[in-house]
Parts: structure tokens; sequence; C-alpha cells
């Protein structure tokens, strides 16, 4: 540092020392003990009072923490493993827990480093650069102060004359931006690790919307930003964050009551106040008969104390509070209760502790003794657990902070002064303050007199240890105490069960601004809310992705009944063990032996005039075609895939096409025979056996072709079907739409209407030539059979079962018309009546019988092994007559 630098120090110094002057007139009191060095501290003896007024004796966090820094020194001086000879002095003052006062004290400390800005103020040893001179009773560092508040502004005066400071009680976060307190350490930790240690405890009882209040200043403003930053990285909100005003009167704090239950449901309160503030809190509640409404939890600004909540015990019942994690130190109880008004010289405001501890006046503070209305003191009294007395939670802070001074500065003894032999050298003496902190101070690592470990890390912060209590009732009694619950080091370590909250209730309030969403639905919230929702039902065919999503399942599959992930849907098909499946199933299998029956007698037969008659090509391809519609009842009930709906859709139409193109065939033959009859003599064209088999053929190759241009425009395949748009059914289906393969069997209604229509027209044709009735019968039959399936296919849509069966039964009943119908005669003769199965063409004369010449002719026919004689008569002319070719095929029983 330059002269000039120098220079102005000093100057800024001296002005300095004149505000001292006028504080210390004010004000002089201070606690003094002599040493070779010299520690400084500031503590709040007496609480905040009005301007330059302090208020009422600070009975703990005043006498006892500036008793544990007396007590620190005399145990330091006492051992000889510290500082070896080297003896530690105090220079104690009062904050009165105030900053402003705090500073003003402070410059006491500042006052013992310099001397006064004449010339003797400098030295000049080797005649160079004049340095400036210290003394022996230079302060070397400072312990305190308490409230953050009073640290920041006495770190920012110390921080000018390079004194190092340890504060045992001020937790504020600022305090650890050493760009700005480069000085500062601490024995606690900072309101950082308070603020997790209280959203961990809030995350526990699974509360998302709390209220907040603090304090306003740097403990409270600290903590309030510490804890809101925390809590939003973890999805907590706070409902209402009020702060208690410097100096809060009662209906300041009534208003803040009334803030909170602006937002009831938000039953957690987190308090980050100092004590006085708490106290406010609980009275504003009390004075609006509220016990119970709200859940307290608190920072150690509340902690353990118990005059805190005096008067006003059932407000606070439950409050779950933390408490910077200390020990007692036995041989500080032993020390206090040793201390009396009268041996206890060094600290000047222990007597004024005393008299308000025993409510006593001593001797020599008695104006009149005769008429003195507070007793005098008696030399007997001790402080102990029947007057009140115990240990202050921050005594081994302060205990600590001393002897982190103390054993920094045997460091730099034994490093700068011991190789010497010296117990205090000049070395040490001139030691740059920046260097004694950062090097020495900071480095620290000791276990102190609880058996705890001391040290700081790189922000000069010490170790992050909290006590979580839970202020219960004792029984059934009107007594309270602070309840150990749990701890909070790396880590909340809470124990749930022993927690009990207001009028001994075990259950967890709740404090969240919407219930949490039931199974299966989701969070609908506006942007930038994580608190307040309302829930949204995910469709059935959903489940939840995650809290805001619904995610669609799939076709063919169902969530689970939770609604967290979903399983593959059974696929429902036509099983062959199904009521649905049997009945046609046995329907086709009647018809198919009967089927098969008649297909044998016809080959047995064949030779046979009622075979030959019956037009015996076509007659097979009938009984094949009937064949093929019996045995689509299989196919239609086995399970859908790509082979099975290829020939579902190419079997029913094809087998349906071959018997009614041969019908139709049939049945235009024998229209064109007759109506050919009635015109001319001439045989008709394309009616031999041979021709009616490649007609009846093409008919049969034009739904053929119909089917392959269906399965290149349609190729065939699977489908998931879901009726009526329930998704949580499906039924494997054929990739095919009802209306589709309704227009499928579109040319076989064509030809079953042609059928019906040359049915009708060749009905009076002669009785021996009546096959063309049995066809009309045939499809008579069928158009009702059709026109009943239709509509009964259609409207079981939403049963996959009952409209397979209608399928299955109308195909099979279609079948059985035509089987029998069209063979049962046939078969009753060649199997009962084979007498009858003779060749026998004679033409019902009723109706022939308007020619005006006619003949007579004798025909005998050797058929088989019977010489039966057949007589034809023919009484017509010969342009009406059939052509004797014809005869074989429209010859009839």
């Amino acid at each position: 540092m330059s002269a000039v630098a120098l220079f102005v120090r000093a100057l800024l110094s001296s002005a300095l020392l004149w505000l001292v002057i006028y504080e210390q007139g004010i004000n002089g009191m201070k606690a003094h003990t002599q040493g070779a060095i010299i520690i400084g501290g500031l503590f709040p003896i007496h609480k905040k009072g009005t301007k330059s007024k302090c208020g009422l004796i600070n009975k703990d966090r005043g006498i006892q923490r500036t008793e544990a820094m007396l007590f620190a020194i005399d145990r330091i001086n006492e051992d000889p493993n510290i500082l070896g000879n080297i003896k530690l002095g105090a220079i104690i003052l009062d904050t009165c827990s105030s900053d402003s006062y705090a500073l003003n004290q402070s410059l006491e400390f500042v006052r013992a480093s310099i001397n006064t800005v004449d010339s003797t103020a400098f030295q000049c040893q080797d005649g160079s650069h004049p340095k400036l001179k210290f003394t022996n009773k230079a302060i070397t560092g400072v312990v305190g102060g308490s409230y953050s508040e009073v640290s920041l502004q006495v770190a920012n005066l110390l921080r000018l004359f390079r004194i190092p400071q340890v504060s045992p009680a001020s937790t504020g976060t600022s305090l650890s931006d050493k760009t700005r307190y480069d000085f500062f350490a601490r024995t606690v930790p900072p309101d950082t690790f308070q603020a997790v240690a209280l959203v961990d405890i809030v995350q526990s009882f699974n509360w998302s919307y709390v209220s907040l209040v603090s304090s306003e200043g740097q403990y409270g403003d600290s903590g309030m930003k510490a804890f809101q930053q925390e809590a939003r990285s973890r999805n907590i909100c706070i409902a209402v964050n009020d702060k208690v005003p410097h100096s809060a009167t009662k209906a300041m704090f009534d208003e803040i009551y009334r803030n909170l239950l602006t937002k009831s449901n938000a039953r957690g309160v987190v308090l980050f106040t100092r004590a006085e503030d708490s106290r406010g809190i609980l009275e504003a509640i009390k004075r609006a008969n509220s016990t119970g409404t709200f859940a307290w939890v608190a920072s150690d600004g509340w902690g353990k104390q118990d005059k805190l909540v005096e008067g006003i015990e059932d407000v606070a019942e439950g409050a779950i509070t933390v408490e910077l994690q200390s020990k007692k130190i036995e041989e500080f109880d032993w020390y206090m209760q040793n201390l009396t008004a009268y041996n206890n010289q060094r600290n000047p405001w222990f007597e004024e502790y005393w008299e308000d501890v025993f409510s006593c006046k001593l001797p020599h503070n008695v104006i009149n003794k005769n008429n003195a209305t507070v007793p005098v003191c008696s030399p007997n009294l001790r402080l102990d657990e029947s007057v009140g007395y115990k240990q202050e939670s921050k005594v081994q802070f302060v205990v600590d902070a001393v002897y982190a001074f103390a054993h920094a500065l045997h460091g730099v003894w034994f490093e700068l002064c011991a190789p010497y032999g010296k117990d205090y050298c000049a070395q040490m003496r001139n030691l740059d303050g920046g260097v004694f902190y950062r090097d020495y101070l900071l480095n620290v690592s000791f276990m102190d007199l609880a058996g705890s470990e001391v040290k700081f890390d790189e922000q000069g912060d010490g170790l992050g240890r909290y006590d979580i209590y839970n202020y219960q009732r004792i029984g059934n009694s009107s007594v309270f105490e602070y309840k150990s619950v749990g701890s909070w080091y790396d880590g909340l370590h809470l124990n749930l069960e022993e927690v009990v909250w207001n009028q001994g209730e075990k259950k967890i309030p709740v404090s969240i601004c919407s219930a949490p969403c039931g199974v299966g639905e989701v969070k609908k919230m506006q942007v930038g809310d994580v608190c307040c929702w309302l829930c949204s039902s995910c469709k059935p065919w959903e489940y939840v992705l995650d809290e805001f999503t619904c995610a669609d399942c799939g076709h063919g599959r169902w969530p689970y009944p939770d609604k967290t992930s979903c399983y593959d849907l059974t696929q429902q098909y036509m099983r062959w063990n199904s009521i649905f499946a049997i009945v046609p199933i046995g329907i086709s299998c009647l018809g198919i032996v009967l089927t098969g029956a008649v297909i044998f007698v016809f080959l047995q037969n064949s030779d046979t005039p009622i075979v030959k008659a019956s037009g015996r090509e076509l007659s097979f391809m009938l009984l094949t075609g009937i064949l093929i519609c019996f045995l689509m009842t299989f196919v239609l009930l086995a399970k859908p895939s790509m082979e099975i709906c290829g020939l579902q859709r190419f079997g029913v139409g094809f087998g349906f096409s071959i018997i009614y193109s041969a019908l139709l065939t049939k049945t235009n033959r024998i229209s064109r025979i007759f109506d050919n009859a009635r015109k001319s003599a001439r045989r008709p064209s394309f009616i031999s056996p041979k021709s009616q088999v490649v007609i009846t053929s093409v008919f049969i190759a034009v739904q053929v072709i119909g089917a392959a241009v269906w399965f290149i425009i349609e190729p065939p395949g699977v489908r998931q079907y879901y009726p009526d748009g329930k998704r949580n059914e499906v039924i494997l289906k054929c990739r095919i739409k009802d209306s589709s393969f309704l227009i499928s069997l579109v040319y076989n209604m064509i030809l079953i209407t042609i059928c019906t229509v040359y049915a009708v027209k060749t009905r009076k044709i002669p009785e021996n030539f009546n096959e063309s009735k049995f066809i009309g019968f045939t499809m008579y039959t069928t158009c009702i059979i059709w026109l009943a399936f239709v509509p009964i296919y259609f409207g079981t849509g939403n049963s996959f079962e009952v409209q397979i069966t209608t399928l299955c039964v109308s195909i099979s009943l279609s079948s059985f018309v035509a089987l029998f119908c069209l063979f049962s005669p046939k078969i009753y003769i060649i199997v009962f009546h084979p007498d009858k199965n003779v060749r026998k063409l004679t033409m019902n004369s009723a109706t022939y019988k308007k020619a005006p010449t006619s003949s007579t002719c004798g025909t005998t026919t050797n058929h088989g092994s019977s010489a039966e004689q057949v007589k034809l008569t023919v009484q017509t002319t010969p342009s009406r007559v059939p052509a004797e070719s014809d005869r074989d095929s429209l010859t009839s029983l």
C-alpha cells in the first residue's frame, strides 16, 4: 500500500474517531480483558431500543454469548498447546440489536488499529517509504455480530481496515459473497442450507402450496429468496408472501394474519422471521381466536426459544422449528453457575443481568434501603435451572469462533515466531489481515469443546447441521416442550410418526392449491402455474403419459385400471365352441352329407333316364356349387387371415354363381325350346349338354373375373373392428366393408332374378316338363331368404357372432332350397320308385291338341334290362312339337 493511500486512510480514520468519542459519551460500557493479542466482540447485549438508546437486557443472546467469549479466552489462555505463552485479550461491545448502533460501536476496533494523522503516525526504519505504526493492542479480529444486518454493516467497515471477522450467528446468504465481504467468516452455515432444510420438510409433508412470512432485513430477505428459489425448483408454490416491517405494530401483524386467510387452503406457513416477529404473528392468531388454522414451519429465528411462545403455547402447538445443531458445553454451565454479580467485574452488564434474572437489586444500587420495593440480592444466589437458566443455543458457536481465531493465530506464531524462539514477534504483529484471513483462518480445522468438527468452506461458511423440533404438549397436561423429531445434515432425516400437530392431531394437514387428480385424470393448468389446476379425465382408451398428458393406447390396446400403461386387447373372432358356431356347423355338416349322398346316387345312376333328363352335366355343376356353399360355413367361421379372407370373398360368390348360372342355363334352355317349338320345328341352337356347360362356365367366369378385379382394387387382408366405437372390444375381421361384400353378391342376385323371370315364364309348360316349376319354387324361396338376410345381416353389425351366423345359415338355407327342390323328386324316384325311372314323353293333350291334323306314333323303347314299351302320342301340328332330339332333356315325371 502506498504512503498516499495510508495517509488517506488515516484521514478517514481520524474522522471516524470523533464519532467513536461521541458514541462512547453516550454509552461507554465495554467488557475488556488484557492480553498480547486483542480480539474484539460484538453481541446484542441489549434489545433494540429507540434512537440512540438501547432496550432491555438480552439475557440469553447477549449476556450468555458475552460470557461464552470470555470463557473461551480463559480456556485458551490456560491451554499451553495454543499460542505458547501468548495471552489473548478481548474488547466486547454492545450492538443493542441495531445495525447502525453496531456500526458506531465497531469504530472502537478501528481506533485501536490506527494512530492519529500527525507525523508520529508514520515511521521510516530504513529511510525509504514511511509505514503506519501499529501497537501491540491492535484488534486482530472480531467475533460477531449476531444479526445478519449487523454483520453486514460491520463487515463493510472492517474490510476497509483488513480486520477479519467471524460471526457465531449471522446466517444471511449475502455474507457468502467474497467479492463484497472478503474478510468475513462464520461458524454457522448460511441460510441457503436452512432454506433447503425447510423445503425438504415441506416436501416431506407433501405440501405444494404454502405461505411465507419473512422479517424485513438481511436475515428475512436472504432466507425468503433462498426458500423461494429452492421451492420453485421443486414445484412448491408460494400462496402468500408477506413481510414483517421493522417495528411492526399489532395492526400490522393482524393484517398479515388476514392476508394468510385469503389463501386458507395453504395451511402450511413458513416463517423466516426473527424471534419477536414470530411471536407477533402468533399473538395475532391468538387475538383472532384462530388456533389450529395454520401449521407452522419456522426457521432458527424461532428455534427452541421458550420465551417466544410463553402465554401462547396453544397457538404454537404442533409447530416444526429448525435450530442450528448445537451441543451443550458442560464446562460453560459450570462456569456460569459459579459467576455472581460480586465476582464478575470484567463484564459491566452482568449486574443488570443479575438483577433482571433474580428480580432484585444489588446493595450498591439501592438508593433508599429503608423504602426499597425490590428485595436486595442475596450473595448466595446462583444461576441454575430453578431460575430459568438454560444454555443458549449459540454458545457453542461463540466458543468455536474464538477458538478459530486462536488456532489461526497459533499457526501464524508457529510459522513466523516459534522458529526464532519468540512468543510474539514483529512478523506476527505486522502480518497483513488479508493473509491472516485467507491463509490461516479459513484453513483451521479442529474438534471443539462439545466434540463437533469446526472448519470453513471456501466462502468462509461453517458446516450446515440442523436439529428439527416439534412443539408438543406433554401428555394431557398444560406443559409443552420442543421434542426433537429429526435432523438435517446433507439431507433430511425426519421421523414423521413422532410429529404431533395442533390439538394432538397426528394426521398431516393438507396444504395444496388443488387436490391431486384421480386415476385416469391429468392436470390442466395455466401457463406458469405449477400448483393450481383443474383435473380432466382421459378418454377411455387413453392412459396417463405424465401428469399433464393423456396418450392414446393405440388400436387393439386398452389401458390398465390404474391408467399408467396399456395392454394388448384379446382379439375376438368366432370360436368353434361357441353356440353361434355350433349351429351353422351342424347345418352345414347336414347339408354336406346330403349333398354327398345325392352326388353318390347320381353317380351310381348317371345313365338312367331321370339323371339324363335332369341335365346330367348341369346337375353335377349344381351339386358342386351347393357343396361349395356348405363348405363356406367353415371358411366363414375360421380365424380371419389374409388367405381366409381371400377365400371368403371368392368362395361365397363363386359357389352361388355355379348354382344360379346352371339354373339360369337350364331355365333358359327350356324356355327357348318351347318358345321355338311354337314357331317352327327347327331345333334351337346351343341346347346340347356341351353347349350348356360352356354357357354355364361363361356365366361363372363373369363372377371369377369380378372377384379378380375386386382383389386388385381392394386386396384381401385383416382389420380390427370396434363395434359402436367401443375400443375396448376389438374384433378381428376381414378387411372388407359390409356394403362391399353385399355388392359382390349383386351379380348372383342378377342371376337369381333372371332365373326367377324364366321360371315364371315357363310355369305353364306341360306337367311332364315341370322341372321349371321346381326351379321357380327354388327361386322364389331363395329371394325370400335373401330379402330376409340383408336387413338381418346389416342390423346385427354390432354383434359379429350373430352376423356371421346369419350369413352362414342364409348360405346354407339357400343351398338346402336348391338341393331339396331340384333333387329330392329325382332322388325319390331313383331310390324308392326305380320303376318310374323310364323314358316317357307324353305331352299334355289338353294343351296341344289344337292342330287340325293328327298322327299317332307308337314307339317301343328297350330301356335298360326291362323291355318296357313307351307309347308316345303327339297330337299337334309339326310346328308346335319340340324336336325329337330335345326330348331326353325335357322328359320329366
